[in-house]
């Protein structure tokens, strides 16, 4: 899989700006009949809660919009809603904390020793300035995992052809400042085949980091994926399907 010169400039390792991982210890997934690796086991919202009610923790008012835009492409697709009411008891909270983008795992959000009016989910490097396929790559990545979503490239079925020593160099620099055992955490740590059977990865899914050919030694290239696949599309339905499903 290659890149054009256009796609390879824009993901330059300096702009391989990433989600870090808020994901407890890997536990058995949730699968489709068809044994497709789709979401985390217990992290899923349940049919009562399936409202979920989105407070602000400060940002600019002209991001809220954006955000709250984008994320409602997941509700095309999904039995679910999302609120952007800014509820004082949102489950959802957005902050705009400077530095990583990350999000709890579905309802890991709930967990009770979490600050009330701490975020859930945080956008480092977001300002009114930033351009929408950007807020969008992130929002809809972000959301997914507030959906129970996991990353791609720690499905059983990625395979991919890591040149380890070249992805731990590079995420010890900036932007992101990885420790070996975050990089291992965030990039390597994948489900056990024995915990899931999945099916062909998906190189389109918005879960999915970008992958430079350096980090593969060239055997294998993906590039900044900004819209959900038709796979997202997929899961996500059937995770959250309506009740005519």
């Amino acid at each position: 899989m290659s890149l054009t010169p256009q796609e390879a400039d824009q993901r330059s390792p300096s702009s391989l700006h990433l989600c870090v991982d808020r994901i407890a210890p890997l536990v058995p997934p949730i699968l489709l009949p068809d044994g497709r690796l789709v979401g985390m086991r217990d992290k899923l919202w349940p049919e009562h809660q399936r409202v979920l009610h989105v407070r602000f923790l400060g940002g600019d008012p002209r991001l809220h919009e954006r955000i709250e835009r984008i994320a409602r492409q997941w509700m095309a697709h999904a039995k679910i809603e999302f609120v952007f009411d800014n509820a004082r008891d949102a489950a959802i909270r957005v902050g705009f904390v400077r530095g990583p983008s990350w999000s709890y795992i579905g309802t890991d959000a709930l967990d009770p020793a979490l600050d009330p009016d701490a975020p859930t989910i945080n956008f480092g490097w977001f300002s009114p300035a930033t351009a929408h396929d950007e807020l969008q790559r992130v929002v809809l990545h972000e959301f997914g995992h507030v959906l129970g979503m996991i990353h791609e490239h720690q499905s059983p079925a990625a395979g991919i052809p890591w040149n380890r020593e070249a992805v731990y160099a590079y995420y010890a620099g900036p932007p992101n400042f990885w420790s070996t055992d975050e990089v291992d955490h965030n990039i390597f740590q994948r489900y056990r085949h024995d915990q899931a059977n999945s099916s062909e990865f998906d190189p389109a899914s918005i879960m999915l980091y970008p992958i430079p050919p350096e980090f593969t030694d060239g055997k294998m290239s993906v590039g900044w994926n900004r819209t959900l696949s038709a796979i997202d599309r997929e899961h996500i339905r059937h995770l959250y399907p309506s009740h005519s499903e």
